[in-house]
């Protein structure tokens, strides 16, 4: 797996030894929040993504039941209360937060001491970070804001594969419209003239909420539809797949995993590798590592995958300039 790191060199962790049981009060507690998942998927046997954190956990010697104690807050606790879960989540005073949805800022506010791992976009403006290389607070993780070049790549993608576009509708976290990422968005479809709505979304998000949102650019005019990024788009894919193509609507999607579970296109990040490094940074706190030192990773390399099924199911012939260059093709 090819990997460009933001800052030169690399954080080498000490070897880690078998790790046998201990005492209760010699073990780490770690918070991990996801209000996009269930208690279900937050286990290492349940296929999930967090599945794939806790493995690397696992791998970096931090085991659960032995040197670990997870407490999981997922949208059983969430009841639409930021401030209360964030208090809730604080409250077990945990050694590290892994906040892996929503965004941290709603931990900023009741801690500037507790670390916190994280996904985010941009940690510099959201006030996470005095920069990538040296964060110097309690917040750490990794950047997916590739700068706001990358929507108007997903743009042109999307207008590649559909010449025809003519309205494109963006659906996305309420709120999003309004920040650099919908500027963004504006300014590629304004350049060629296109135009755009945006359908702002609730979260957490279900099947029907996705489909009604899908409808709503429908109804909007919309004859295509970004998917932004998000975990809880994640979440819902195989959902949000089967919405678009009963609607007959070409979509472009944030990450690979919609294409597998049917989605036309996407532009997107490794998640998996992402998820690892970020477990990476959990096991340096966890051995004494101060967040402030731990750089933040930025996102560098994205990866164009297509869905050579539903493009056929969308009455599309697939451009050879695409197919070309695209790095995942699903038959």
């Amino acid at each position: 797996m090819r990997r460009r790191d933001f800052v030169a060199g690399a954080i080498s962790f000490a070897a880690v030894t078998r790790v046998v049981a201990q005492p209760a009060a010699n073990r780490r507690r770690l918070a991990i929040v996801s209000i996009s998942g269930s208690h279900s998927q937050m286990h290492e046997d349940s296929g999930s993504y967090t599945a794939v954190f806790l493995a690397e956990l696992r791998r970096l010697g931090q085991i659960e039941g032995q040197n670990l104690i997870i407490d999981r807050y997922g949208k059983e606790q969430y009841l639409s209360d930021k401030a209360a879960l964030a208090v809730q989540v604080i409250s077990n005073n945990p050694d590290v937060i892994y906040v892996v949805d929503p965004s941290a800022s709603w931990f900023q506010h009741e801690t500037s001491v507790i670390p916190i791992v994280t996904i985010t976009g941009d940690p510099i403006s959201a006030g996470f970070a005095k920069s990538l290389a040296h964060p110097g607070g309690n917040i750490t993780g990794v950047s997916v804001d590739a700068g706001p070049s990358i929507h108007g790549k997903r743009f042109a993608l999307l207008r590649e594969m559909f010449p025809a576009m003519s309205k494109l509708a963006v659906i996305a976290a309420r709120g999003t419209w309004e920040r650099p990422t919908g500027a963004a968005v504006r300014a590629a479809a304004d350049a060629v003239g296109v135009g755009t709505v945006s359908v702002p979304m609730d979260l957490p998000g279900s099947a029907t909420t996705y489909r009604n949102a899908i409808a709503q650019a429908s109804r909007d005019g919309a004859d295509t539809i970004m998917m932004l990024d998000s975990p809880d788009a994640l979440t819902n894919r195989a959902s949000i797949a089967e919405a678009l193509a009963d609607a007959l609507i070409p979509a472009i999607h944030a990450f690979s995993e919609a294409v597998d579970s049917g989605g036309l296109m996407a532009y997107s990040f490794d998640l998996k590798e992402l998820i690892r490094r970020m477990a990476g940074d959990v096991d340096a706190i966890l051995r004494g590592a101060n967040p402030a030192d731990i750089p933040f990773y930025q996102v560098s390399k994205f990866e164009l995958s297509i869905n050579l099924k539903a493009a056929k199911a969308l009455g599309i012939a697939v451009p050879a300039t695409l197919l070309a260059v695209a790095d995942k093709v699903v038959e």
